[in-house]
């Protein structure tokens, strides 16, 4: 039943608030209502459409089309979630959040229009997006996979083109315990005759076998497109189309040189629908960002912000510690969820903490933080570990998550004190009153423990 109380002008916290209600799970896959309310409404996507998904990586790739597109002079849409400070975030027309008039008004629509049909927040939050580049005439949509792919709302999309990010084990209780499994709940943001882009270098047969099935036109990483470099510049490959000369992506990280071939294998593949000019492809990856992913906010102490919360990320964010090297402590300020693999995230980085602060977050799936320190002492005395299937040694172009001794200092993770707090700014303000000259304080676990310390910080996403 629509609301009574709310409508197109409401505030839109009001409007969150009643969102929250209306479904009686929070995550519930599948998208026969989706498609029932978007025909109820009359909703079109003339825009071209790219799907991201895959496990990580995927809110770094829509970054960086999105910064490329625009200096090619396209007017984009960008649908990602979640958000770390404010909803907002999670729609982006030409580079700028939203305005909370633009998405009650699409709220409104929806909720007049879905009568007695139930939604779930994150298709409500789909379908606003949907609406709102329809409405502003976007010429390209961004739209990042949720959860899985198959039953994930953004797949009601008949996409232009589908591009995988890596496959890893995550959400296992929605979309399987293997990378077999996952790969191919992933793999359905695949169409017949359309570009596939799998920039995972090691991509289960469940992703090429479905692409197969279907007819999908796929591009796989290592064979269809590639990259090298060296230490001043780097160069894309793909199947008929070379960029060399390119300056590093501005977004740090190990693995963002995949993320930056999979975007441009999308735009070789989209080349006679979307012009992109080299010089546009030199602007965007100087310009892309994104907050919360290997975010450095030097302060005093350096603050590093990383919403890693799967072994896959852990192991990339391990690797990009030690290539930070640092002659002080690194005290890192952790809050998760329960239904993560939390133990494969601490052993990850159990060797590279000297202090652990341990925070509590929000929500039925939160972790408290007495529960965490418990894993993260069990982590110690597990000792480190390599992420299960990926050799310690295998440089895969994404991440190598080796616990052998890398250049700079490694910390004796038994003496590692460990502290419990009620939430991560509680945890923060500790660390960084503890914190010593030249120490830095890593921030990490979840969106819900990055997002708290941003704000706090005042420095919230523009």
């Amino acid at each position: 039943m629509p609301s009574q109380h709310l409508h197109a002008a409401s505030p839109l916290d009001q409007w969150l608030a009643y969102l929250e209600t209306l479904h009686p799970t929070e995550i519930e896959l599948g998208l026969t209502r989706i498609k029932r309310v978007a025909e109820q409404l009359g909703l079109k996507t003339p825009y071209l459409k790219i799907t991201v998904g895959g496990t990580n990586g995927k809110g770094s790739t829509c970054a960086i089309l999105e910064a490329i597109l625009q200096a090619a002079g396209y007017k984009t849409g960008v649908y990602a979630s979640p958000h770390l400070v404010r909803y907002n975030e999670r729609i982006r027309v030409n580079g700028e959040l939203a305005s909370d008039t633009q998405i009650t008004e699409q709220f409104y629509r929806i909720d007049q229009a879905r009568a007695e049909t139930s939604l779930s927040y994150f298709e409500f939050s789909t379908l606003s997006a949907l609406l709102l580049f329809e409405q502003e005439q976007v010429d390209v949509a961004i739209l990042e996979v949720g959860l899985g792919g198959r039953l994930d709302a953004v797949n009601m999309v008949d996409t232009d083109c589908a591009i995988i990010t890596s496959v890893d084990v995550d959400h296992i209780a929605f979309l399987g315990d293997s990378r077999e499994q996952i790969g191919f709940e992933k793999a359905h943001i695949f169409r017949s005759g359309v570009p596939a882009i799998c920039a995972d270098p090691v991509p289960p047969a469940s992703v090429s076998d479905y692409a197969e099935k279907i007819g999908a036109d796929l591009w796989q990483f290592g064979k269809d497109f590639n990259y090298s470099g060296d230490a001043q510049q780097w160069a894309f490959g793909g199947r008929e189309q070379r960029r060399s000369g390119l300056a590093y992506p501005s977004l740090r990280g190990v693995n963002q040189l995949l993320n930056a071939s999979a975007a441009l294998a999308a735009l070789e593949a989209l080349r006679y629908r979307l012009v992109v000019p080299a010089q546009a492809v030199r602007e965007g990856l100087h310009r892309a960002s994104i907050p919360g992913r290997l975010q450095i906010l030097p302060d005093d102490p350096t603050v590093i912000l990383d919403v890693a919360h799967n072994p896959h990320a852990a192991g990339a964010l391990a690797q990009n510690l030690d290539q930070m090297p640092s002659t002080g402590r690194t005290l890192a300020v952790v809050g998760m969820f329960s239904d993560k693999d939390v133990a494969g995230v601490l052993r990850l980085l159990i060797d590279r903490i000297d202090g652990w602060y341990c925070a509590s977050v929000d929500g039925a799936r939160g972790l408290k933080g007495q529960e965490l320190s418990a894993l993260v002492n069990a982590a110690k005395k597990l000792g480190p570990a390599t992420p299960a299937g990926r050799g310690a040694d295998q440089d895969d172009g994404n991440t190598k998550p080796t616990v052998k001794a890398a250049a700079g200092r490694r910390v004796n993770y038994f003496e590692s004190a460990v502290q419990v707090f009620d939430h991560p700014v509680a945890a923060f303000e500790a660390a960084k009153t503890e914190a010593r000259p030249n120490d830095r304080i890593l921030v990490f676990g979840s969106f819900v423990t990055v997002g708290p310390v941003l704000e706090y910080l005042g420095r919230n996403p523009a």
